[in-house]
């Protein structure tokens, strides 16, 4: 399945109806298989999916690292899209006991939790000594949107990226859901980093990565707005910093506090605003200083 494709559509402006056509992103159901039992099914964009299914293993906490998905298989149907995972022993053994099944409509991202406490469970701790200035922010903002060539084409889709002082844009995955763009952006870096590392890799952690090649610690940036959920799987991954266009909710304001993560929204190209831990971003001398 192409991630967009055209259709025709009869546009009203200026008074009158023109006829023409647009170019409209794909989604397709996903259902992320373990052990042979679905234990999530969503709705994605048809791209990068082994991205996803890493991605989401790891944010989840289904997994803690890739070398635990011992096997990985994408079968395509005429309904959708099973993402095949077969896990080590002890990871297998601890999701059968905790197995649901799930619907993830577009933009979901709470569909299938079952208690309260999992909706709001505490964060993973970033405790990263990172610095950035204003303009480490700027460009990070700046390199999201020439690389979103899907959205180009559809104007109708997420996209998360990770973006170094050394590298720039490290990775950026685009979907038509926000957390799925997150997921996938999450799989795209434990995958490069395991592949620099023999023994494979944890998810590239913010306060770890330096000493891994290739990945330093980074700022992760969001198109979408920053929901409770976005901030908890941003602490998986271990991003100290996290940017994004619009606003955060109160509730991610709290849990980024309690997680280590310096939050900042309704960022553009004339500014930004910081809403917690606010000592990461400093004066441009100071932000190369570890």
């Amino acid at each position: 399945m192409t991630p967009a494709r055209t259709v025709k559509r009869l546009a009203w402006r200026d008074g009158m109806f023109t006829p023409g056509e647009r170019s409209i992103p794909e989604e397709t159901a996903v259902s992320l298989v373990y052990d042979g039992g679905s234990h999530a099914v969503m709705m994605a964009s048809p791209t990068d999916l082994k991205d996803f299914a890493y991605g989401f293993s790891l944010t989840e906490g289904i997994v803690a690292a890739p070398d635990e998905i011992l096997e990985f298989e994408q079968v395509d149907y005429d309904e959708g899209t099973e993402l095949r995972m077969w896990l080590k022993g002890d990871r297998g053994a601890a999701l059968a006991a905790r197995r649901r099944m799930l619907a993830g409509p577009t933009g979901c991202g709470l569909c299938g939790i079952d208690s309260l406490a999992e909706a709001v469970r505490k964060p993973a701790l970033v405790a990263s000594e990172a610095r950035f200035s204003p303009a480490d922010i700027e460009k990070a903002l700046a390199s999201l949107t020439p690389a979103q060539e899907l959205n180009r084409q559809t104007r109708a889709v997420h996209a998360a990226g990770f973006w170094t002082r050394t590298a720039g844009l490290v990775a950026l995955r685009e979907d038509v859901g926000r957390h799925n763009a997150l997921d996938k952006l999450a799989g795209a870096l434990a995958r490069l980093s395991a592949s620099s590392s023999p023994a494979g890799a944890t998810v590239p952690r913010a306060d770890e990565t330096s000493a891994r090649p290739g990945i330093e610690p980074g700022i992760i940036v969001l198109t979408s707005r920053i929901s409770v959920e976005m901030v908890q799987k941003s602490a998986m991954i271990g991003a100290a910093v996290v940017v994004a266009v619009s606003a955060p909710t109160a509730l991610a304001i709290r849990t980024a506090e309690e997680a280590g993560i310096t939050l900042i929204g309704v960022a553009r190209s004339d500014g930004f605003e910081i809403f917690s831990h606010p000592h990461r971003i400093v004066p441009e001398k100071l932000a190369y200083v570890a």
